[in-house]
């Protein structure tokens, strides 16, 4: 294999900076590693030597193949020994004034055909290449944390890239084992602007009271199928990291209300509660092990009441079966009987609204999310009103936890939970699309293997059908009055005429 760029440099000894010289190392390249903290460079390579130990013992190197990888590592004690180098990565600190600062030293060491990118997760490439005399040998290439863990990598043109720059680094990303995806020069790229809707939907969810952190992780883990829920995964992040990406994508699209960031993460960042490194975020960590409330116990209720489900429902019949299946009595008039548990299953409406707008008693009222309800779903949401009567809410909770599948019972929303949360992601990636920030397919590998979603969020729009999608973000945005639910126009368009999400136009 003739490896596209022999001879790296990178700047920046840090985790990021570890990362990216193990896997181009492991992948034949010389590497020169730079920082201005010598210490910084004798721990990255102590470290790096360890895991090549650890590989060899564990017999995914061979004893041989492990002394070379230690003997392709070299420390650079100035940037003038980065001279010969075919490309150079920059993984220092995130600040726009510090990076072009760097760059504008680097380009006067370099050869003038070195490739020369940055590892920046949120601030523009254009930006930072403005000021150099050659910036269309600059790009971005942003690899996500742990490096040899997470294999995929962006590959981002700035405004004055040159096209043939970023194809010898989308061939060297696969030379190093990773995935290249490429993108436009836009705020947070694809994976960090894709994802943008997790986090900050959980959290509009928790500022209005609706449920608390735990409850809403083990909704979007067991009904909407996430490995991680948006809480554990900020603990995870830390917000020391997230809360300044969110910021700074929110800023630099000029307050698009569909990235608006929280004070809640704002608080808990100056409070130092940044997540599982501080000890605590939105758990507290004993010996590194979230502390959970525990789950609210099923109710036990003697006599359960006639149950009656709204005309409007979505996914009528299979609430229907499913009633059947838990054994409910299940009533078939106009109207509820004065004694009926009155079911709604709303598209992104709140209950209170479906209850008035139904002419319905809202004392004995419940709503159901049925958008992702099947058999793999491990958890069913119900939602109350604020007039719904404890013991119509304990019915509820107790019928539909027949089966053994666990219930959660949270406050009136718009939209609950999932359905928020899948809309607003659906409706970031499409418009993602809109603006030819990357391709559909790109975007999909970007997040599934970045995010680790489920699926990637064009094909979960697909799975739980576009014109559903559609409905809970118009009626979200009747409910909230807020333009962060306006509809994408690439999502509106597919959804209109039947057409896949994954559709590009020729």
């Amino acid at each position: 294999m003739t490896l596209r760029f022999t001879t790296v440099g990178i700047t920046g000894a840090g985790a990021m900076g570890q990362g990216i010289a193990q896997i181009a190392v492991q992948a034949g390249s010389i590497v020169k590693l730079f920082d201005t903290q010598p210490a910084a460079i004798e721990r990255a390579r102590d470290a790096l030597h360890a895991q090549w130990d650890r590989m060899a013992d564990k017999g995914k190197l061979d004893a041989r193949q492990a002394q070379a990888c230690k003997e392709r590592l070299h420390a650079a004690g100035t940037l003038q020994e980065l001279a010969d180098c075919d490309l150079v990565i920059e993984a220092i600190v995130e600040r726009l004034d510090v990076k072009k600062s760097f760059f504008a030293e680097l380009e006067a060491v370099v050869r003038h055909d070195a490739v020369l990118v940055t590892n920046t997760s949120s601030l523009s490439v254009t930006a930072i290449a403005a000021k150099l005399a050659h910036p269309q040998r600059f790009a971005g290439y942003h690899f996500f944390n742990p490096v040899p863990l997470m294999k995929v990598v962006e590959v981002i043109a700035g405004l004055k890239t040159d096209p043939a720059v970023c194809k010898s680094l989308a061939d060297y990303a696969l030379q190093i084992g990773h995935t290249p995806v490429m993108a436009q020069d836009t705020p947070g790229f694809i994976v960090n602007h894709a994802g943008r809707a997790y986090g900050t939907e959980a959290l509009r969810i928790v500022s209005e009271g609706i449920a608390d952190f735990a409850t809403i992780d083990r909704i979007l883990k067991d009904q909407a199928g996430f490995r991680l829920g948006p809480f554990e995964l900020m603990d995870l992040t830390a917000l020391d990291v997230s809360h300044p990406v969110m910021e700074s994508i929110y800023r630099q699209y000029y307050d698009e209300p569909r990235y608006r960031p929280s004070v809640i993460t704002a608080q808990r960042l100056a409070a130092g509660m940044v997540g599982r490194k501080s000890g605590e975020g939105f758990y507290k960590y004993v010996e590194a092990k979230p502390q959970l409330p525990a789950e609210p116990a099923t109710p036990q209720v003697g006599d359960m009441p006639p149950v009656w489900v709204s005309t409007r429902a979505a996914r009528r019949s299979e609430l229907y079966q499913l009633l059947k299946n838990l054994g409910a009595q299940i009533e078939t008039g106009q109207s509820p009987s004065m004694n009926a548990l009155t079911l709604v299953a709303p598209l992104g409406f709140d209950i209170t609204t479906v209850a008035v707008v139904e002419r319905l008693d809202p004392a004995r009222t419940i709503g159901i999310d049925m958008l992702v309800e099947d058999e793999a779903t491990k958890r069913r949401v119900l939602a109350s009103n604020p007039a719904t009567r404890t013991d119509m809410r304990d019915a509820a909770h107790a019928l539909f936890a027949r089966d053994g599948k666990a219930v959660s019972v949270i406050r009136d929303s718009g939209g609950f939970v999932t359905q928020r949360v899948i809309a607003s992601i659906v409706n970031i990636a499409s418009d993602i699309c809109q603006q030819q920030i990357c391709t559909p397919a790109d975007l999909e590998t970007a997040v599934t293997l970045g995010l680790g979603y489920p699926m990637g969020p064009l094909a979960m729009g697909n799975r739980w059908g576009p014109t559903n999608i559609l409905e809970v973000l118009f009626n979200m945005q009747t409910v909230y009055g807020d333009p962060r639910y306006r509809p994408s126009p690439w999502l509106r368009r597919r959804g209109a005429i039947g057409l896949s999400l994954l559709h590009e136009e020729s």
